[in-house]
């Protein structure tokens, strides 16, 4: 069944078409800051893209913390009761603190399609150090473009009257693009067990892509895509 794609138009130009490929029935939502793309069989996310900058990356804005079901999502989203009494953290894949751009775009940041289950320990760990460390990309560097969300493998249960899956693990994935060159990198983090340094999770993206069978940067030409979703070159992001 397909769902009716939603689009909302972005606030801001886009220099480059960052989304990753649509997956089938699944249906795209556009808002202020960031894209999506919402898995109803697992109440969330499975991805959101969004481009950041070097200007909104410093921006301040104190959180709404205004969590709530997201109305754009025609088979109805997860809601903040499917957490409640968890012990689950209200995870952000598109983090607050990327959408101080305006009061709207912070609010959309709490809709729950852009939430997933994740440990306290992770969540408030190596997922906000990698977080933060993304901000600091976009500062470098001017402009990064970002893709994050779960990996159904090794789930941990589910959550909730809507059953929220609870994923094995959560990624982000970065390009940049410096006069002529792209460089890419992908992080793939365990959500049970990892531990504090998310510099130990660094995977190539094409083998991000075999995993979780998205597409993630499909507008590149096939020969720069092809190269620059194979690197493995963790220096070249300070690493």
């Amino acid at each position: 069944m397909l769902f009716a794609v939603v689009v909302l138009p972005p606030m801001q130009a886009q220099q480059f078409n960052y989304l990753p490929d649509t997956v089938d029935g699944h249906q795209i939502v556009a808002y202020t800051q960031f894209t999506l793309s919402y898995n109803e069989l697992h109440e969330q996310a499975d991805w959101v893209a969004y481009e950041l900058d070097s200007a909104e990356a410093v921006m301040k804005r104190a959180r709404c913390n205004c969590f709530k079901s997201d109305k754009n999502i025609s088979t109805k989203s997860a809601t903040k009761n499917d957490y409640s009494s968890t012990g689950f953290d209200l995870g952000h894949l598109c983090p607050a603190a990327d959408n101080n751009m305006s009061k709207k775009a912070n609010n959309e940041s709490f809709r729950m399609s852009n939430i997933s289950p994740q440990l306290p320990g992770f969540n408030r760990g190596v997922w906000k150090e990698l977080e933060e460390w993304v901000r600091q990309q976009a500062i470098n560097y001017d402009t990064v473009y970002v893709v994050t969300g779960p990996v159904f493998l090794n789930n941990l249960g589910m959550l909730g009257k809507n059953r929220v899956t609870i994923p094995g693990y959560f990624y982000k994935v970065l390009l940049r693009k410096q006069g002529s060159h792209y460089y890419s990198i992908a992080i793939l983090i365990p959500q049970l067990g990892a531990v504090d340094d998310f510099r130990r999770y660094v995977i190539p993206v094409n083998a991000l892509e075999t995993i979780t069978g998205i597409d993630f940067f499909p507008a590149l030409p096939n020969n720069i895509e092809n190269r620059v979703e194979s690197q493995f070159q963790p220096n070249q992001w300070g690493l």
